[in-house]
């Protein structure tokens, strides 16, 4: 342990907060980064999951290590939100950040992920419920195992998409899809209405997603287990889930797209 964590360690961290806020001490922001950081770590495993192996750990570690940063500058301790919690968003947010930046899905797979997401939700929309991997697959003209194995191709999509930013009124009034599912306390109170909102869709979605893939999201962003863990609860190989987790969000996003059109019409 170092010098700063060793003078600080004991003492209040709400008092420390504020202190760092009137005073932007360095060495409290060092402390504080030092603390934090196995967060980094923590977040970084979980988006690695699912993700192609070009994608180094090392990597996502150092993207997260700007989020953490940044959710330290930014942490306002007034309000009553966990550091935890709302480092944890910022943190997966820089990470996906800089993944979109450096474009690392290639657009073979970016046209099939958008290709399957489109088939879910015209079929969704078209018959007013969920629909099976049987009927995804036929509209697709391919086998239920080739829709298996396309969504589990796919599936590093799907993360990236949960960062996309949806605005709602004007253009300061913007929330990201991941933000509503796991940190709503976060968002500006100014915009509260319209974003909980959004979390409500949201929520409304998920009660309406088939069980195994209900249960994928509540156990993997509300329980915050990992896709292996997911698959041991459920009995089946973390490839199935992975493949369930992309399945629920193209179905989530369907459902906000058409909220995002309704409220422009």
């Amino acid at each position: 342990m170092s010098r700063v964590w060793q003078k600080y360690k004991d003492r209040d961290e709400l008092e420390l907060w504020q202190e760092l806020k009137a005073s932007n001490s360095r060495e409290i922001r060092d402390y504080f980064v030092e603390k934090y950081s196995p967060l980094v770590k923590y977040v970084a495993g979980k988006v690695a999951i699912g993700m192609p192996q070009n994608v180094e750990f090392d990597d996502l570690v150092s993207y997260g290590s700007f989020g953490l940063l940044d959710a330290i500058s930014k942490f306002d301790p007034d309000r009553e939100i966990k550091f935890k919690t709302y480092a944890m968003t910022r943190i997966r947010g820089s990470i996906f950040d800089e993944l979109r930046s450096i474009d690392w899905i290639p657009r073979s797979i970016r046209q099939k992920a958008k290709q399957v997401e489109e088939t879910i939700a015209m079929l969704e929309n078209k018959l007013g419920h969920t629909v099976e991997d049987e009927d995804i697959a036929r509209e697709m003209n391919m086998s239920v195992q080739d829709l298996n194995s396309l969504l589990t191709k796919i599936s590093g999509t799907s993360m990236i998409s949960l960062n996309d930013i949806w605005y709602l009124g004007d253009e300061n009034d913007e929330v990201t899809f991941i933000e509503t599912l796991e940190s709503p306390q976060n968002l500006n109170p100014d915009n509260l209405i319209e974003k909980e909102e959004v979390k409500s869709v949201i929520v409304e979605a998920i009660k309406k997603l088939p069980d195994k893939e209900k249960k994928v999201i509540v156990l993997y962003y509300y329980e915050d287990l990992t896709l292996k863990e997911i698959g041991e609860v459920l009995e089946v190989t973390e490839s199935r889930i992975s493949q369930l987790h992309t399945k629920a969000i193209m179905r989530l996003r369907g459902q906000l797209m058409r909220m995002k059109n309704a409220l422009k019409k």
